[in-house]
């Protein structure tokens, strides 16, 4: 039975072997995938030891001459340089051979941020790696299709051409919040993520205000970006009087999608509203 060992375990005298395969004199195909079985024929009479080195393990067997050694496809699952060795009271022969990628099967999806603002241009990252059956990234250009679901507006599809196992693209959020769901699809495997669409900046700030027993009530509309979304609650408003006795701000967190505040002013005064870089109306009292 064949013995797989970890290549931190190789012995030194069977890395040395590597030196003395000039000659290929042990014949494997042409072209080999990951996983796939094959078979190397052999010459003469006799006993002679196999090796095989690949990039994940090595085998060690003992094989008649005049027979076929066979390599299942689990001794080649990993991709990448093999290097084939009989060796027997008289030396070494071998040859080394590349085992590619199978199929692209797999897919690991990243996207990037998991909340964005409405207005960010090209602020999602979808990035995708693809790999085959056994886990080998697959190298060679790939069809990716990054599927966008957005909860208001028409789905659509970005196909993406992988470059050394990775596709990647940038897209813009839709103009409405809400959460959009992108899958990335190769083959038959699908990887759904989902982030969240928020409102961006306030915009269009409009404010009221009235006389109470304690000064002056103000109130802002509801607060919303230049799309039409409700800012989050929290959000800052900012408003500021001047009066005779100076200027007076306050800050008040949105609730609701309204900010309110209380000014502790009996006379005229001009009052005036931002967030940000929006700057509201100004009442004259």
């Amino acid at each position: 039975m064949a013995k797989m060992h970890s290549l931190v375990f190789v012995p030194a005298l069977a890395l040395s072997l590597v030196s003395s395969a000039q000659v290929p004199t042990l014949q494997v195909p042409a072209r080999l995938i990951a996983g796939q079985a094959f078979t190397i024929p052999t010459h003469g009479q006799g006993e002679k030891t196999f090796y095989l080195l690949g990039p994940g393990s090595v085998v060690k067997r003992t094989v008649e001459l005049g027979t076929e050694v066979k390599v299942t496809g689990a001794e080649i699952a990993a991709a990448g340089r093999y290097l084939a060795l009989s060796c027997g009271s008289d030396g070494c022969s071998g040859t080394d051979f590349f085992v590619l990628p199978g199929d692209a099967v797999k897919i690991s999806f990243l996207l990037h941020p998991s909340r964005v603002p409405v207005t960010a241009h090209n602020a999602i990252n979808a990035t995708a790696f693809v790999f085959d059956q056994f886990h080998n990234p697959v190298l060679r250009p790939v069809t990716v299709d990054f599927r966008v679901l957005p909860k208001n507006g028409p789905a659509f599809t970005k196909s993406v051409k992988t470059v050394q196992g990775v596709a990647w693209s940038e897209m813009s959020p839709a103009a409405k919040e809400g959460p959009v769901k992108v899958i990335a699809t190769v083959g038959e495997q699908e990887e759904p993520r989902v982030i969240q669409q928020v409102a961006s900046e306030a915009c269009n700030l409009r404010i009221k205000a009235r006389r109470t027993s304690k000064g002056v009530e103000v109130e802002t509309d509801p607060v919303r970006d230049c799309h039409g979304n409700a800012v989050p609650d929290g959000t800052i408003v900012s408003v500021t009087a001047v009066d005779a006795q100076g200027r007076t701000t306050v800050d008040a967190p949105v609730k609701k999608g309204i900010a309110r505040t209380q000014l502790p002013i009996h006379g005229s005064a001009t009052i005036s509203v931002a967030s940000g870089v929006a700057i509201g109306n100004e009442i004259k009292l």
